[in-house]
């Protein structure tokens, strides 16, 4: 599937990631963050193919999109959905989630979460 294919692609950009990410990490938690920064650190791999980059930046565009299933507003639920397409996106680009993305993640989610 082609970027502009995939009508979330227009929510990504780095910047609007990190925004997201930060304002909502303590109510998402560390999987769906943890989730979304392993999308992130594969999408800023230069050798990975653009049609992993594609799925990546639609599943992160899904995440920092305000429309989607389920309304991240919603208590306990609210991201599940993106749970789901994250996790759904990095099951289909595995090969390319490696130990450096998974450093990567890790030193992270202490950045943000502590210990």
């Amino acid at each position: 599937m082609a970027e502009q294919d995939n009508e979330y692609a227009v929510e990504y950009s780095d910047a609007s990631f990190w925004q997201k990410a930060k304002t909502v990490a303590i109510n998402a938690g560390k999987d769906v963050i943890g989730k979304g920064l392993q999308c992130y650190y594969v999408l800023q791999e230069e050798d990975v193919p653009k049609w992993a980059k594609a799925t990546v930046v639609g599943a992160l565009g899904y995440f920092i999109s305000p429309i989607d299933a389920i309304p991240d507003i919603t208590p306990i639920v609210g991201y599940t959905d993106d749970l789901g397409v994250m996790t759904l996106a990095l099951a289909t680009v595995a090969i390319h989630v490696t130990d450096d993305v998974k450093a990567k993640v890790k030193a992270k989610l202490v950045d943000l979460f502590g210990a």
